[in-house]
Protein backbone atom coordinates (compact mmCIF):
# COMPACT_ATOMS: atom_id res chain seq x y z
CA UNK A 1 0.00 0.00 0.00
CA UNK A 2 1.35 3.45 -1.18
CA UNK A 3 1.77 5.78 2.03
CA UNK A 4 -0.60 8.35 1.89
CA UNK A 5 -0.17 12.10 2.67
CA UNK A 6 -1.82 11.26 6.27
CA UNK A 7 0.86 8.68 6.85
CA UNK A 8 3.79 10.15 5.92
CA UNK A 9 6.05 12.16 8.48
CA UNK A 10 5.64 15.75 8.78
CA UNK A 11 8.03 18.27 8.35
CA UNK A 12 10.60 19.07 10.77
CA UNK A 13 8.36 15.59 12.80
CA UNK A 14 11.30 12.59 13.58
CA UNK A 15 11.34 10.33 10.79
CA UNK A 16 10.58 6.47 11.70
CA UNK A 17 13.02 4.31 13.16
CA UNK A 18 14.41 1.54 10.76
CA UNK A 19 13.18 -1.95 11.27
CA UNK A 20 16.30 -2.92 12.22
CA UNK A 21 16.29 -0.48 15.39
CA UNK A 22 12.78 -1.81 15.88
CA UNK A 23 13.52 -5.36 15.86
CA UNK A 24 16.62 -4.57 18.22
CA UNK A 25 16.45 -7.60 20.77
CA UNK A 26 15.54 -6.54 24.51
CA UNK A 27 16.64 -9.52 25.98
CA UNK A 28 20.01 -11.82 25.15
CA UNK A 29 17.58 -14.70 24.64
CA UNK A 30 16.24 -13.08 22.00
CA UNK A 31 19.81 -12.72 19.97
CA UNK A 32 19.55 -15.06 17.26
CA UNK A 33 23.07 -17.20 16.10
CA UNK A 34 25.32 -16.30 18.59
CA UNK A 35 24.30 -19.79 21.14
CA UNK A 36 27.70 -20.43 21.02
CA UNK A 37 28.41 -17.62 23.31
CA UNK A 38 24.78 -16.68 24.99
CA UNK A 39 24.05 -20.35 25.70
CA UNK A 40 24.09 -21.15 29.59
CA UNK A 41 27.22 -23.15 29.16
CA UNK A 42 28.69 -20.71 26.89
CA UNK A 43 31.38 -18.13 28.00
CA UNK A 44 29.12 -15.05 27.75
CA UNK A 45 25.91 -17.53 29.37
CA UNK A 46 28.50 -18.36 32.37
CA UNK A 47 29.23 -14.53 32.87
CA UNK A 48 25.79 -13.40 32.97
CA UNK A 49 24.83 -16.33 35.28
CA UNK A 50 27.39 -15.18 37.89
CA UNK A 51 27.17 -12.09 37.61
CA UNK A 52 31.00 -11.78 36.74
CA UNK A 53 31.16 -9.65 33.45
CA UNK A 54 34.79 -9.08 32.29
CA UNK A 55 36.22 -7.28 29.46
CA UNK A 56 35.90 -8.63 26.39
CA UNK A 57 36.48 -7.94 22.35
CA UNK A 58 33.79 -9.09 20.25
CA UNK A 59 35.10 -10.21 16.41
CA UNK A 60 32.87 -10.77 13.91
CA UNK A 61 31.86 -9.48 10.42
CA UNK A 62 28.82 -6.65 10.21
CA UNK A 63 25.34 -7.46 11.49
CA UNK A 64 25.62 -10.22 13.50
CA UNK A 65 24.74 -8.10 16.74
CA UNK A 66 27.84 -6.94 18.37
CA UNK A 67 26.48 -3.83 19.61
CA UNK A 68 23.19 -5.42 20.59
CA UNK A 69 25.07 -7.95 22.69
CA UNK A 70 26.87 -5.41 24.77
CA UNK A 71 23.79 -3.14 25.43
CA UNK A 72 22.00 -6.40 26.78
CA UNK A 73 25.71 -7.02 28.58
CA UNK A 74 24.79 -3.64 30.36
CA UNK A 75 21.25 -4.36 31.05
CA UNK A 76 21.84 -7.70 32.76
CA UNK A 77 24.51 -6.18 34.82
CA UNK A 78 23.02 -3.23 35.81
CA UNK A 79 25.79 -1.14 34.62
CA UNK A 80 25.86 2.08 32.94
CA UNK A 81 26.35 2.05 29.14
CA UNK A 82 28.88 4.20 27.50
CA UNK A 83 29.10 3.65 24.08
CA UNK A 84 31.92 5.53 21.86
CA UNK A 85 32.87 4.82 18.15
CA UNK A 86 36.52 4.76 17.70
CA UNK A 87 36.17 6.34 14.04
CA UNK A 88 34.92 9.63 15.92
CA UNK A 89 36.26 9.71 19.01
CA UNK A 90 39.66 10.85 20.55
CA UNK A 91 41.68 10.62 23.78
CA UNK A 92 39.68 13.53 25.28
CA UNK A 93 36.14 11.75 24.77
CA UNK A 94 37.72 8.83 26.29
CA UNK A 95 39.00 11.21 29.34
CA UNK A 96 35.48 12.63 29.73
CA UNK A 97 34.32 8.95 29.86
CA UNK A 98 36.73 7.58 32.76
CA UNK A 99 35.77 10.44 34.77
CA UNK A 100 32.15 9.85 34.47
CA UNK A 101 33.10 5.77 34.97
CA UNK A 102 35.14 6.91 38.28
CA UNK A 103 32.21 8.92 39.59
CA UNK A 104 29.82 6.56 39.30
CA UNK A 105 32.02 3.65 41.01
CA UNK A 106 32.36 6.23 43.98
CA UNK A 107 28.47 5.11 44.00
CA UNK A 108 28.46 2.07 43.78
CA UNK A 109 27.62 1.73 39.68
CA UNK A 110 29.57 0.27 37.32
CA UNK A 111 30.44 1.30 33.54
CA UNK A 112 30.27 -0.87 30.39
CA UNK A 113 32.36 1.21 28.11
CA UNK A 114 31.55 -0.10 24.50
CA UNK A 115 33.73 0.89 21.52
CA UNK A 116 32.70 0.22 18.48
CA UNK A 117 35.04 -0.61 15.90
CA UNK A 118 38.13 -0.48 18.35
CA UNK A 119 40.67 -1.46 15.93
CA UNK A 120 40.71 2.00 14.62
CA UNK A 121 42.49 3.25 17.36
CA UNK A 122 45.75 3.71 17.20
CA UNK A 123 48.31 1.94 19.26
CA UNK A 124 48.08 4.99 21.80
CA UNK A 125 45.04 5.55 22.11
CA UNK A 126 44.46 1.74 23.25
CA UNK A 127 46.77 2.02 25.66
CA UNK A 128 44.70 4.60 27.62
CA UNK A 129 42.36 2.12 28.37
CA UNK A 130 44.78 -0.13 30.05
CA UNK A 131 44.73 1.34 33.49
CA UNK A 132 40.81 1.82 33.77
CA UNK A 133 40.66 -1.97 32.96
CA UNK A 134 42.77 -3.46 35.17
CA UNK A 135 41.57 -1.31 38.24
CA UNK A 136 37.89 -2.26 37.15
CA UNK A 137 36.69 1.61 36.84
CA UNK A 138 35.12 0.30 33.35
CA UNK A 139 34.49 -2.75 32.06
CA UNK A 140 35.81 -2.91 28.41
CA UNK A 141 33.42 -4.34 25.40
CA UNK A 142 35.33 -3.49 22.11
CA UNK A 143 33.79 -4.40 18.92
CA UNK A 144 35.78 -5.28 15.69
CA UNK A 145 35.48 -6.68 12.60
CA UNK A 146 39.33 -7.16 12.03
CA UNK A 147 41.42 -10.07 13.62
CA UNK A 148 42.41 -8.27 17.23
CA UNK A 149 45.83 -10.52 16.65
CA UNK A 150 46.71 -7.75 14.09
CA UNK A 151 45.14 -4.55 15.10
CA UNK A 152 45.22 -4.63 18.93
CA UNK A 153 47.77 -4.20 21.40
CA UNK A 154 49.11 -7.50 23.32
CA UNK A 155 48.68 -5.56 26.93
CA UNK A 156 45.10 -5.20 25.62
CA UNK A 157 44.68 -8.51 24.50
CA UNK A 158 45.92 -9.90 27.64
CA UNK A 159 43.31 -8.07 29.45
CA UNK A 160 40.22 -8.88 27.39
CA UNK A 161 39.10 -12.02 26.36
CA UNK A 162 38.32 -12.37 22.54
CA UNK A 163 35.36 -13.80 21.73
CA UNK A 164 34.26 -14.37 18.09
CA UNK A 165 30.87 -13.64 16.75
CA UNK A 166 29.66 -15.89 13.67
CA UNK A 167 28.22 -14.84 10.46
CA UNK A 168 24.12 -15.47 10.61
CA UNK A 169 23.12 -18.75 9.33
CA UNK A 170 20.50 -19.38 7.02
CA UNK A 171 17.82 -20.58 10.39
CA UNK A 172 18.95 -17.12 12.63
CA UNK A 173 18.68 -15.13 8.60
CA UNK A 174 14.91 -16.79 8.26
CA UNK A 175 13.92 -15.90 12.07
CA UNK A 176 14.62 -12.03 11.97
CA UNK A 177 12.56 -12.34 8.24
CA UNK A 178 9.59 -13.70 10.44
CA UNK A 179 9.82 -11.24 13.00
CA UNK A 180 9.98 -8.55 10.73
CA UNK A 181 6.85 -9.77 9.48
CA UNK A 182 4.85 -10.70 12.46
CA UNK A 183 6.14 -6.45 13.90
CA UNK A 184 4.85 -4.66 10.29
CA UNK A 185 2.07 -7.28 10.23
CA UNK A 186 2.83 -7.19 6.52
CA UNK A 187 4.05 -10.12 4.76
CA UNK A 188 6.55 -10.00 2.15
CA UNK A 189 5.35 -10.08 -1.58
CA UNK A 190 7.96 -13.34 -2.17
CA UNK A 191 7.65 -16.81 -3.49
CA UNK A 192 9.97 -19.61 -1.20
CA UNK A 193 12.73 -19.38 -4.05
CA UNK A 194 13.26 -15.15 -3.92
CA UNK A 195 13.04 -15.46 0.07
CA UNK A 196 16.18 -17.97 -0.13
CA UNK A 197 17.45 -16.22 -2.43
CA UNK A 198 17.10 -12.77 -0.26
CA UNK A 199 18.48 -14.76 2.76
CA UNK A 200 21.38 -15.53 0.59
CA UNK A 201 21.73 -12.02 -0.55
CA UNK A 202 22.28 -10.70 3.12
CA UNK A 203 25.38 -12.96 3.29
CA UNK A 204 25.19 -13.35 6.75
CA UNK A 205 23.91 -9.97 7.74
CA UNK A 206 21.01 -9.30 9.71
CA UNK A 207 20.94 -5.68 9.47
CA UNK A 208 21.39 -5.66 6.09
CA UNK A 209 18.70 -8.38 5.30
CA UNK A 210 16.07 -6.05 7.53
CA UNK A 211 17.38 -3.48 5.35
CA UNK A 212 16.50 -4.91 2.22
CA UNK A 213 12.84 -6.44 4.05
CA UNK A 214 11.84 -3.12 4.84
CA UNK A 215 12.72 -2.25 1.09
CA UNK A 216 10.52 -4.79 -0.20
CA UNK A 217 7.78 -3.36 2.23
CA UNK A 218 7.55 -0.13 1.19
CA UNK A 219 7.06 -1.16 -2.71
CA UNK A 220 3.22 -0.53 -3.93
CA UNK A 221 0.98 -3.26 -3.07
CA UNK A 222 -0.06 -4.89 -6.26
CA UNK A 223 -0.94 -8.14 -4.90
CA UNK A 224 1.74 -10.09 -6.86
CA UNK A 225 4.64 -11.84 -5.84
CA UNK A 226 8.54 -11.73 -6.53
CA UNK A 227 10.25 -13.94 -7.99
CA UNK A 228 14.03 -14.25 -8.12
CA UNK A 229 13.91 -12.34 -11.00
CA UNK A 230 11.48 -9.91 -9.68
CA UNK A 231 13.75 -9.35 -6.38
CA UNK A 232 16.75 -8.72 -8.84
CA UNK A 233 15.17 -6.04 -10.07
CA UNK A 234 13.86 -4.23 -6.83
CA UNK A 235 16.96 -5.07 -4.85
CA UNK A 236 20.24 -5.00 -5.54
CA UNK A 237 22.86 -7.65 -4.88
CA UNK A 238 25.93 -6.72 -2.42
CA UNK A 239 29.46 -7.17 -3.32
CA UNK A 240 30.72 -9.81 -1.19
CA UNK A 241 33.07 -9.05 2.45
CA UNK A 242 36.00 -9.21 1.41
CA UNK A 243 38.88 -6.84 2.06
CA UNK A 244 41.86 -7.56 0.05
CA UNK A 245 44.13 -5.56 2.75
CA UNK A 246 42.98 -7.74 5.70
CA UNK A 247 42.49 -11.35 7.38
CA UNK A 248 39.45 -12.26 4.68
CA UNK A 249 42.43 -11.50 2.03
CA UNK A 250 44.72 -14.10 3.40
CA UNK A 251 42.12 -16.69 4.38
CA UNK A 252 40.38 -16.60 0.89
CA UNK A 253 44.33 -17.70 -0.72
CA UNK A 254 44.97 -20.15 2.22
CA UNK A 255 41.46 -21.74 1.12
CA UNK A 256 42.46 -21.95 -2.13
CA UNK A 257 46.21 -23.19 -1.61
CA UNK A 258 44.89 -26.38 0.59
CA UNK A 259 42.10 -26.56 -1.65
CA UNK A 260 44.87 -27.58 -4.59
CA UNK A 261 47.43 -29.03 -1.81
CA UNK A 262 44.27 -31.80 -1.31
CA UNK A 263 44.31 -32.53 -4.74
CA UNK A 264 40.12 -30.94 -4.82
CA UNK A 265 39.26 -29.11 -7.66
CA UNK A 266 35.78 -28.38 -7.45
CA UNK A 267 36.66 -26.51 -3.77
CA UNK A 268 39.48 -24.85 -5.58
CA UNK A 269 37.22 -23.52 -8.02
CA UNK A 270 35.28 -22.23 -5.57
CA UNK A 271 37.48 -20.31 -3.45
CA UNK A 272 39.06 -18.58 -6.58
CA UNK A 273 35.73 -17.36 -7.56
CA UNK A 274 35.13 -15.82 -4.15
CA UNK A 275 37.88 -14.34 -4.03
CA UNK A 276 37.54 -12.89 -7.59
CA UNK A 277 34.09 -12.16 -7.05
CA UNK A 278 35.30 -10.32 -4.64
CA UNK A 279 37.75 -8.38 -6.56
CA UNK A 280 41.61 -9.70 -5.59
CA UNK A 281 43.26 -9.16 -8.13
CA UNK A 282 43.98 -11.76 -10.44
CA UNK A 283 47.42 -11.25 -10.97
CA UNK A 284 47.97 -12.05 -7.01
CA UNK A 285 46.21 -15.46 -7.61
CA UNK A 286 48.54 -15.70 -10.69
CA UNK A 287 51.76 -15.22 -8.81
CA UNK A 288 50.55 -17.39 -6.32
CA UNK A 289 50.02 -20.39 -8.12
CA UNK A 290 53.40 -20.20 -9.41
CA UNK A 291 54.62 -20.58 -5.88
CA UNK A 292 52.20 -23.45 -5.76
CA UNK A 293 53.50 -25.03 -8.59
CA UNK A 294 56.92 -24.81 -7.22
CA UNK A 295 56.25 -25.72 -3.37
CA UNK A 296 53.69 -28.37 -3.26
CA UNK A 297 54.04 -30.36 -6.59
CA UNK A 298 57.78 -29.83 -7.82
CA UNK A 299 59.54 -32.67 -9.92
CA UNK A 300 56.36 -34.52 -9.37
CA UNK A 301 55.04 -32.83 -12.33
CA UNK A 302 57.71 -30.54 -13.68
CA UNK A 303 55.26 -29.37 -16.10
CA UNK A 304 52.64 -27.76 -13.60
CA UNK A 305 55.11 -24.29 -12.89
CA UNK A 306 54.96 -23.90 -16.93
CA UNK A 307 51.29 -23.99 -16.61
CA UNK A 308 51.11 -21.50 -13.99
CA UNK A 309 53.55 -19.20 -15.76
CA UNK A 310 51.35 -19.78 -18.71
CA UNK A 311 48.38 -18.46 -16.92
CA UNK A 312 49.87 -15.92 -16.10
CA UNK A 313 50.81 -14.90 -19.13
CA UNK A 314 47.52 -15.21 -20.67
CA UNK A 315 45.99 -13.11 -18.23
CA UNK A 316 48.19 -10.40 -18.46
CA UNK A 317 47.64 -10.49 -22.56
CA UNK A 318 43.73 -10.53 -21.86
CA UNK A 319 42.87 -9.34 -19.29
CA UNK A 320 39.12 -9.52 -16.98
CA UNK A 321 37.42 -11.75 -17.72
CA UNK A 322 38.49 -14.08 -20.26
CA UNK A 323 42.13 -14.09 -19.10
CA UNK A 324 40.31 -15.32 -15.91
CA UNK A 325 39.67 -18.68 -17.44
CA UNK A 326 43.31 -19.36 -17.63
CA UNK A 327 43.82 -19.31 -14.48
CA UNK A 328 41.18 -21.40 -13.81
CA UNK A 329 42.85 -23.90 -15.72
CA UNK A 330 45.82 -23.56 -14.00
CA UNK A 331 44.25 -24.30 -10.87
CA UNK A 332 42.34 -27.35 -12.04
CA UNK A 333 46.19 -28.36 -13.73
CA UNK A 334 47.61 -27.97 -10.51
CA UNK A 335 44.75 -29.55 -7.84
CA UNK A 336 45.00 -32.61 -10.26
CA UNK A 337 48.56 -32.56 -10.26
CA UNK A 338 50.52 -35.07 -8.20
CA UNK A 339 52.09 -33.59 -5.19
CA UNK A 340 55.58 -33.28 -3.63
CA UNK A 341 57.94 -30.98 -1.66
CA UNK A 342 60.77 -33.15 -1.78
CA UNK A 343 62.41 -29.93 -3.94
CA UNK A 344 61.05 -27.87 -1.12
CA UNK A 345 62.36 -30.00 2.00
CA UNK A 346 65.68 -31.12 0.10
CA UNK A 347 66.58 -26.90 -0.62
CA UNK A 348 65.93 -26.56 3.40
CA UNK A 349 67.73 -29.29 4.48
CA UNK A 350 70.34 -28.11 2.09
CA UNK A 351 70.53 -24.59 3.28
CA UNK A 352 70.90 -25.99 7.44
CA UNK A 353 74.21 -27.95 5.56
CA UNK A 354 75.43 -25.01 4.42
CA UNK A 355 75.13 -22.96 7.19
CA UNK A 356 76.85 -26.04 9.32
CA UNK A 357 79.67 -26.49 6.91
CA UNK A 358 80.73 -22.69 6.26
CA UNK A 359 83.34 -21.79 3.07
CA UNK A 360 84.59 -25.45 2.72
CA UNK A 361 86.05 -25.20 -1.04
CA UNK A 362 84.93 -27.29 -3.78
CA UNK A 363 86.94 -31.05 -4.45
CA UNK A 364 90.29 -29.47 -7.03
CA UNK A 365 88.95 -32.03 -9.83
CA UNK A 366 85.71 -29.80 -10.25
CA UNK A 367 87.34 -26.96 -10.73
CA UNK A 368 88.30 -25.13 -13.94
CA UNK A 369 91.76 -24.32 -13.98
CA UNK A 370 92.55 -21.56 -16.54
CA UNK A 371 96.25 -20.73 -15.46
CA UNK A 372 99.16 -22.79 -15.04
CA UNK A 373 99.42 -21.83 -11.53
CA UNK A 374 95.55 -23.49 -10.83
CA UNK A 375 97.30 -26.61 -13.00
CA UNK A 376 99.63 -27.10 -10.94
CA UNK A 377 97.75 -27.01 -7.69
CA UNK A 378 95.40 -29.96 -9.18
CA UNK A 379 92.72 -27.99 -10.47
CA UNK A 380 90.89 -29.75 -12.63
CA UNK A 381 93.10 -32.89 -12.86
CA UNK A 382 91.33 -36.80 -13.14
CA UNK A 383 88.19 -34.68 -13.86
CA UNK A 384 85.89 -36.76 -15.62
CA UNK A 385 83.19 -35.88 -18.45
CA UNK A 386 80.31 -37.41 -17.39
CA UNK A 387 78.68 -37.64 -21.42
CA UNK A 388 81.12 -39.28 -22.57
CA UNK A 389 81.73 -42.05 -19.88
CA UNK A 390 80.12 -45.59 -20.85
CA UNK A 391 77.12 -45.37 -18.96
CA UNK A 392 76.75 -41.79 -19.21
CA UNK A 393 77.76 -40.82 -15.73
CA UNK A 394 81.61 -40.72 -13.92
CA UNK A 395 80.21 -41.58 -9.93
CA UNK A 396 82.79 -38.69 -9.16
CA UNK A 397 82.23 -36.84 -5.60
CA UNK A 398 81.14 -33.72 -5.87
CA UNK A 399 80.73 -32.56 -2.00
CA UNK A 400 83.81 -30.56 -0.82
CA UNK A 401 86.86 -32.13 1.02
CA UNK A 402 86.08 -32.45 4.28
CA UNK A 403 82.73 -32.64 4.43
CA UNK A 404 81.88 -36.07 6.11
CA UNK A 405 78.06 -35.55 7.17
CA UNK A 406 76.83 -36.35 3.69
CA UNK A 407 72.72 -36.74 3.26
CA UNK A 408 70.49 -37.12 0.96
CA UNK A 409 69.05 -34.11 1.01
CA UNK A 410 66.75 -34.72 -2.58
CA UNK A 411 64.78 -37.72 -1.23
CA UNK A 412 61.70 -37.79 -4.16
CA UNK A 413 57.82 -39.41 -3.56
CA UNK A 414 56.75 -42.43 -5.85
CA UNK A 415 54.63 -39.96 -7.04
CA UNK A 416 53.96 -38.63 -10.62
CA UNK A 417 57.32 -38.18 -12.81
CA UNK A 418 59.42 -38.00 -9.33
CA UNK A 419 58.92 -42.28 -9.70
CA UNK A 420 61.15 -42.08 -12.38
CA UNK A 421 63.28 -40.06 -10.86
CA UNK A 422 63.30 -41.90 -8.12
CA UNK A 423 64.66 -45.42 -9.96
CA UNK A 424 66.86 -43.28 -12.04
CA UNK A 425 68.55 -42.27 -8.60
CA UNK A 426 68.91 -45.40 -7.03
CA UNK A 427 70.30 -46.47 -11.06
CA UNK A 428 72.92 -43.89 -10.32
CA UNK A 429 74.07 -45.02 -6.17
CA UNK A 430 74.50 -49.07 -7.17
CA UNK A 431 76.58 -47.49 -10.32
CA UNK A 432 78.58 -45.00 -7.95
CA UNK A 433 79.20 -47.89 -5.16
CA UNK A 434 80.42 -50.37 -7.88
CA UNK A 435 82.77 -48.02 -9.09
CA UNK A 436 84.15 -47.27 -5.49
CA UNK A 437 84.15 -50.25 -4.52
CA UNK A 438 86.43 -51.46 -7.25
Amino acid sequence: MEPTEATLPLFGEEPARPLADRLRPTRLEEVVGQDHLLAPDAPLGRMVAQQRLSSAILWGPPGVGKTTIARLLADVGNLAFEPVSATFSGVADLRKVFAAARSRRGIGQGTLLFVDEIHRFNRAQQDSFLPYVEDGTVTLIGATTENPSFELNGALLSRTQVLVLKRLDEAALSTLLDRAEQLTGHHLPLDDDARRALIAMADGDGRYLLNMAEQLQALPDTGTTLDTAGLAHHIQQRAPLYDKAQEGHYNLISALHKSMRGSDPDAALYWLARMLDGGEDPLFVARRLVRFANEDIGMADPHAVQQALAAWDVYERLGSPEGELAIAQAVVYLATAPKSIAVYRGFNAAHRAARRTGSLMPPAHILNAPTRLMKDLGYGKDYQYDPDTADGFSGDDYFPDGMDDREAYYQPTRNGYEAQISERLRHWAALRARRHSG
